[in-house]
Formats: C-alpha cells, sequence, structure tokens
C-alpha cells in the first residue's frame, strides 16, 4: 500500500482574514476508485469485537485453536476462524499447520503483529486509567436523555 501524500497548507479565511494550518492526505485510491484511509482500515479491523482479545491472547505464546477458543472467552469457533483469517491477511498472525492426525495448527504473532504490541498496551492503559470517568459519563448521559 502507497503511504498517503501529507501536505500542510496554510489557508486565510476570506471573511475573517484569519490564517490557519490545514492538513491535507492524498491517499492511495481503491480498485472501487475511492480513498483509502489507513486509519479507518486498520481501526475497522482491529477494532471489532474479537481481533483485539485474539492479538492479546496471541501476545504471550504460540497457541493452537481450541486453546486460542478457550482464552477468548465467549468466541463462537466460526467467528474465531474468521477472526484468524483476517488477522492472518492483514499480516498480524501466522498461521502453521502440521501434517499430523488429528489435524494441529498452530497461530502466533507475526512481527508486524508484534509491533501492534506497544500501542495496543498503550490503549489497554488508558481505557483502565479512564474507564470510571467513561461510566460516569454514560450514566450522567443516560440520567440526562431517559430513554422514551
Amino acid at each position: 500500500m502507497l503511504a498517503p501524500r501529507v501536505t500542510i497548507v496554510r489557508v486565510r479565511s476570506e471573511s475573517t482574514g484569519e490564517e490557519r494550518l490545514v492538513v491535507k492526505a492524498n491517499f492511495a485510491k481503491a480498485t472501487t476508485g475511492r480513498a483509502i484511509c489507513p486509519i479507518r482500515d486498520v481501526l475497522d479491523r482491529v477494532g471489532d469485537q474479537w481481533s483485539l482479545l485474539v492479538l492479546g491472547a496471541l501476545a504471550q505464546d504460540t497457541l493452537r485453536f481450541n486453546v486460542l477458543k478457550r482464552e477468548v472467552e465467549g468466541i463462537s469457533q466460526q467467528m474465531l476462524a474468521r477472526t484468524l483469517r483476517r488477522l492472518e491477511e492483514d499480516g498480524l498472525v501466522s498461521r502453521k499447520p502440521f501434517p499430523v492426525i488429528p489435524p494441529r495448527v498452530d497461530y502466533a504473532l507475526t512481527p508486524l503483529g508484534r509491533s501492534f504490541l506497544e500501542p495496543f498496551s498503550t490503549l489497554i492503559t488508558w481505557a483502565d486509567k479512564n474507564h470510571p470517568a467513561i461510566q460516569a459519563a454514560r450514566k450522567s448521559y443516560r440520567s440526562r436523555h431517559p430513554k422514551a
């Protein structure tokens, strides 16, 4: 994927005369002709319900499918298979099948997947620290906006 070309442009408002900086990014075009936003593309994938939990489980060790299913509480076999396939497609997880009976497949983080652990850890720390404030804000919002 091509990296976006980012430029910072100084713009003067015609109405007020004030100057401000505007960041413009030209992203590579997808085959559909629409621009690909790298942030949205990555967050759509890792921000789903299961991907972060699967990546977190694989952070410690290489795991077999059934062990991984036990580690990620509540995930169905079908959803785990779909999530692993998508993470493998993105290069975050590797899949290594072994020619044995019964079949054995090991899953592990790739170097790219390991590189995600630092920002992932930062997100976990932020969520842990701010969760009480978020819960309080939700409670406050719901008290001001009761459902009809």
